[in-house]
């Protein structure tokens, strides 16, 4: 099974640029993936509160899952910037790191860390970029879910 966490406070992100709220994004995360074998989505971050830290989301699964191997999917955008992660060696001895990305890109993750390469197609096209979109009322149609078009609508959001 694959958890799609979604975060609370992104510490990243947070003071840096505009963050939707989190109940907004674990929305479209659940339109996103409604009826799909395999995939589930978590609040633990949200129901946790404050910022949200990969390393602590690990721990609690960890405890709760026992006898689970868990891997944590990266975009290789994230795994650029992995060393910058509070407690990021921790979060590399709690999993095993899965970056996904497409072929003959580098993948920039140190080799000390255990870590395992997905390549997918090309797609040319970002979250900031469908949120570009929507605030110049231009479609995201066939960019990303149907059902999750309707929550961007029914929400109002990046308008």
């Amino acid at each position: 099974m694959v958890l799609l966490v979604v975060a609370n406070a992104p510490w990243q992100k947070v003071g840096n640029r505009p963050v939707s709220p989190a109940t907004d994004r674990l929305a479209m995360v659940e339109a996103a993936v409604a009826g799909c074998a395999g995939l589930q989505v978590s609040d633990i971050e949200i129901r946790r509160g404050g910022l949200s830290f990969t390393a602590d989301t690990l721990a609690t699964v960890g405890k709760d899952e026992p006898d689970s191997e868990l891997f944590l999917i990266l975009g290789n955008d994230a795994a650029a910037g992995f060393a910058t992660w509070d407690r990021h060696q921790e979060v590399a001895q709690l999993t095993t790191l899965v970056v996904v990305d497409r072929p003959g890109t580098p993948t920039p993750i140190d080799d000390g860390f255990s870590w395992t390469r997905i390549d997918i197609p090309a797609l040319e096209i970002s979250s900031t970029e469908l949120r570009h979109r929507v605030a110049d009322g231009r479609s995201i149609d066939y960019l990303t879910p149907a059902a999750v078009v309707t929550c961007i609508t029914e929400r109002a959001l990046y308008r």
